[in-house]
C-alpha cells in the first residue's frame, strides 16, 4: 500500500493536481481513465475505469513516480 507521508503538508498535493472537495476528500481527477484519491490514514486509493490504453498506464506510472521522487509517498 502507498500512502502520503505523515510529515507532508497535504497542501503540497495541489502541485500535482489534487483538489480538496466539498466532501472533505482529496482527489486528483486529471486523467480520464484513472482516479487517485486520498483515503483514511493518507493512503492512496487508485481506481481505474479503463486500464487498456497504454498511454493512460504510462501517465499513471509517471504520476506515481513524480509523487515518489518528490518524497511525498511511502510504502507501508
Amino acid at each position: 500500500m502507498l500512502k502520503i507521508k505523515d510529515n507532508v503538508d497535504l497542501n503540497e498535493l495541489k502541485k500535482f493536481g489534487f483538489k480538496y472537495t466539498i466532501c472533505e476528500d482529496w482527489h486528483n481527477f486529471d486523467y480520464d481513465d484513472f482516479e487517485i484519491s486520498l483515503g483514511d490514514e493518507r493512503q492512496l486509493n487508485i481506481e481505474f475505469t479503463n486500464c487498456y490504453c497504454e498511454d493512460n498506464i504510462n501517465k499513471f506510472i509517471e504520476f506515481l513516480y513524480d509523487l515518489i521522487q518528490s518524497g511525498l509517498v511511502e510504502k507501508v
